[in-house]
């Protein structure tokens, strides 16, 4: 196998698949400031609307465990292709809407083709290098996975406000071909396609265990943890995961081994990944709900703060992907937390003179320490494993996140709203306009759910504590010669 794979031309194949990362990733922030639009344009409310992202997540978060079968039984080529073409058709879709269903039909059509990008490229990764290059190589990954939904706000803030909100479709699909093109003429296969056997129970209980965990946080946000719905579709989905992951353990095939969990390492940054992830969610929500709700800028404003911070965390990628490789992953997420500490400690006491400049500053802040997180995280996850579980490790870290992601977001959104609404109850003797009330409790309440995330950051910080320093040389050959006794 290592022979095949020195012939295989790894630069021109990573360009490719780093393409169709940008580009999937890209679309799946790329609407996060257009919703407002989208309710103005099909006349539909806030709680429909919603679904745009809803619906692209539960696709995801369904498709993502069963990456690991699709990439025995598939091959890189084949996967990568298609997917591609999911994007394109998507895109197409929806670009030409003329309805709300024809645009969230797209939506989740492109859903389909983004779910499998992230596992496929790290899964590449584990087949063509060995562990002490791949902080490296992730780094560069990094710079496509973190940039693009980065400047997506301020990319869709632009088009929002000087073009047609079609054109955040058509302004994708051209990108696209050439992709597809480029896959076509250049990308070849990785792994060995093996005649796995499709476990279609398993199949059913992810679906409908991490489709109603995923539906279920998702919905509290806007519904209420009260709601009926929000409270059965959790409840459901967690006894259903359990089954589905009883089912995995006992299994001589699994769809998703869980097996990767017996490794320490993995299942500490399983850990960080989870806090980590639910602040990075959380954050790209709160932001421009303070500025746009609290401070009336603009969604193109909003996006355009976020930008240099985007810049730096892009370009600090492959540097710290170098870092990892050099030094290990304690010093570097022990430095990233530090940061990410400051950078929350910094907005919990926001108001209404907090300067843009400030914010600014936080957030380029909040990105250097993501940017010490983020890849490495992958890397000492996915490294910490043997290479016939790799597709399996990637496949249950995508899982993690798009569950993280989901959770995050509620939970902040459910804070900020407890917030707000104890602060209007409060204020209800006070003789202040309806209007200077919803500023001032929506300022209140992102400033307390500020508060929460900085204690999420304290945790993420003492697990990284327990995360073990870099072997020396010295001390790699004394384990060798240990294990040879």
């Amino acid at each position: 196998m290592e022979k095949e794979l020195t012939n295989i031309n790894k630069k021109v194949l990573l360009i490719v698949l780093i393409a169709g990362c940008f580009l999937s990733t890209l679309n799946q922030t790329l609407l996060n400031v257009a919703m407002s639009d989208f309710m103005d344009v099909f006349h539909v409310t806030a709680a429909t609307v919603q679904w745009l992202s809803t619906g692209f997540m539960l696709v995801n978060g369904v498709l993502v465990p069963i990456t690991a079968f699709l990439m025995k039984r598939f091959s890189t080529r084949q996967l990568f292709i298609s997917s591609m073409f999911f994007l394109l058709l998507g895109s197409v879709l929806c670009a030409c809407a003329i309805n709300f269903g024809m645009l969230l039909t797209g939506r989740m059509i492109q859903a389909i083709g983004a779910g499998i990008i992230i596992p496929l490229l790290m899964t590449v990764i584990l087949y063509l290098y060995p562990s002490e290059k791949r902080g490296s190589i992730m780094g560069t990954i990094g710079f496509a996975m973190i940039f693009a939904p980065a400047i997506a706000p301020t990319l869709s803030g632009f088009i929002i406000e000087y073009l047609s909100w079609r054109w955040l479709f058509i302004g994708l699909t051209p990108f696209v071909l050439v992709v597809i093109v480029l896959a076509f003429k250049y990308l070849m296969n990785v792994a060995k396609i093996t005649k796995a056997k499709l476990d279609i129970i398993s199949v059913i209980l992810s679906t409908i265990g991490f489709g109603s965990i995923l539906f279920g946080f998702s919905s509290a946000g806007s519904k209420g943890w009260e709601n009926p719905v929000v409270i059965t579709t959790i409840i459901v989905g967690i006894i259903v995961t359990t089954i589905f992951c009883l089912r995995q353990m006992r299994s001589n095939d699994p769809l998703l081994n869980l097996s990767v969990f017996k490794y320490k390492i993995f299942t500490l940054t399983s850990f960080i990944n989870v806090l980590i992830t639910m602040i990075m969610y959380a954050d790209l929500i709160l932001l421009p709900i303070y500025l746009q709700d609290g401070r009336g800028f603009t969604a193109f404003e909003a996006g355009l703060l976020l930008l240099p911070g985007a810049v730096i965390n892009a370009f600090l990628s492959p540097v710290t992907g170098k870092m990892y490789d050099k030094y290990g992953a304690k010093p570097l997420f022990v430095t990233g937390l530090l940061f990410i500490i400051i950078s929350m400690w910094g907005v919990i006491d926001l108001s209404e003179s907090t300067t843009y400049l400030y914010l600014m500053i936080r957030t380029c802040i909040l990105r250097i320490g993501l940017s010490f997180i983020t890849m490495p995280l992958h890397t000492a996850g996915l490294n910490a494993l043997p290479r016939e579980l790799g597709s399996h490790g990637s496949a249950v870290n995508n899982t993690v996140r798009q569950l993280a992601g989901s959770i995050g977001t509620a939970v902040v959104v459910t804070v900020y709203t407890i917030q707000v609404t104890s602060y209007q109850l409060s204020m209800e003797t006070e003789n202040i306009s309806a209007m200077q009330l919803a500023i001032s409790s929506s300022i209140h309440g992102s400033g307390n759910a500020y508060f929460f995330m900085l204690v999420l950051s304290f945790v993420a910080f003492i697990f990284a504590c327990f995360m073990p320093a870099k072997k020396t040389g010295k001390q790699k050959n004394t384990s060798k010669k240990t294990v040879m006794q």
